[in-house]
């Protein structure tokens, strides 16, 4: 095979055809601040808070469709009501019309996106949504649309200038409707009284889940939890030790009303063999350390990890509020968290 010639390298731009790309990605920055500004004024507080109360009364769930680079926004919206506990789905309009759209049932809403209001694929649902009795609820930038017209109710982002040199590419259109869409979900979020706790537990696989973990969650109990009796001997309590599954490396003490007594650990064990006190026929309660350091179930498991971390131990008994054993949170599951 012949060698490819190289290229000639290209001269250089005269210092005047150089685009100044700073200037204008500040440009392109303020026309979309300014996009997103103008809502201010356009956005009508009766038609938002009827919006609202469509979605309020959506017995099933919160359909969003949208084609193009609104369906993308689309999606987003769909996945951000999604995270925020309200069933969503969304709806692509071509597949819609190859049988998705049995997505769509009585009770459902919908949320359609738009800036021209007049998207060929969209527009074709709209008889099915009418058939099928659903609310719409359109963001567009035409307020007399095909699709403004056939919705419950219009948010309107107005007509926008796009920060394509060419007015063509949807980017400050996009944008707002962006925004709009956020500040539709949010006070929708902000009514329901959504907590950060029940956000967290629909991101368990995330660092958000992790930072509201509670000790409930995460603590070892029954067959796991190293429990034994204060009048059980100290080599009982070993062997407890040694064969609970995941070997916890400490058993946890109770009294016969199930109130803890204290925790014993290999750290104890090494330590009494050390000093010669090989006496393993003595009941764990006479060895036993006293008031160690608790947690509590509905804490985080965060403030846990960290005090675990500033006292060196390994391992929590977990109490309720009378002080009965309910488990044992141990550091070897706080680190396979990722909290530890």
């Amino acid at each position: 095979m012949r060698p490819v010639p190289a290229l000639p390298p290209s001269p250089p731009p005269a210092k005047g055809d150089v685009p100044d790309a700073l200037s204008h990605a500040l440009e392109v920055f303020e026309v979309e601040a300014r996009a997103i500004q103008n809502l201010r004024e356009r956005l009508d507080g009766a038609r938002l808070e009827q919006a609202l109360a469509v979605l309020r009364a959506c017995t099933g769930q919160i359909v969003v469709t949208g084609i193009g680079k609104a369906g993308f926004l689309a999606q987003n919206l769909s996945s951000v009501l999604a995270s925020t506990g309200v069933r969503s789905v969304y709806l692509h309009p071509a597949d819609a019309m190859h049988g998705d759209l049995g997505r769509v049932h009585p009770g459902d809403a919908v949320i359609a996106l738009s800036n021209s209001g007049a998207s060929e694929e969209v527009v074709r649902l709209l008889p099915s949504f009418q058939r099928l009795g659903v609310p719409l609820v359109a963001l567009t930038g035409n307020p007399q649309s095909p699709l403004a017209r056939a919705a419950d109710v219009v948010l309107d982002i107005g007509p926008v200038a796009e920060a394509c040199p060419l007015g063509l590419v949807p980017t400050a259109s996009m944008a707002a409707m962006h925004a709009l869409g956020d500040a539709l979900v949010l006070c929708l979020m902000r009514e329901r009284s959504f907590t950060a706790e029940a956000y967290g537990r629909l991101h368990p696989g995330g660092q958000l889940g992790r930072n509201v973990l509670r000790v409930a969650e995460l603590m070892r109990t029954d067959a796991a939890l190293p429990l034994v009796h204060q009048d059980a001997s100290l080599s009982d309590a070993v062997v407890v030790m040694t064969n609970t599954v995941g070997r916890p490396g400490a058993a946890v003490v109770v009294d016969d009303a199930g109130a803890l007594l204290g925790i014993f650990t290999d750290g104890d064990l090494r330590r009494r063999v050390e000093q010669g006190d090989t006496d393993f026929s003595r009941p764990i309660g006479t060895v036993v350390g006293r008031n160690p350091r608790v947690a509590h179930p509905d804490e985080r498991v965060r403030e846990a990890a960290e005090r675990m971390r500033d006292t060196g131990v390994d391992q929590l008994p977990v109490v309720d509020a009378a002080g009965r054993l309910v488990g044992l949170l141990d550091i070897q599951d706080v680190l396979a968290s990722k909290l530890g």
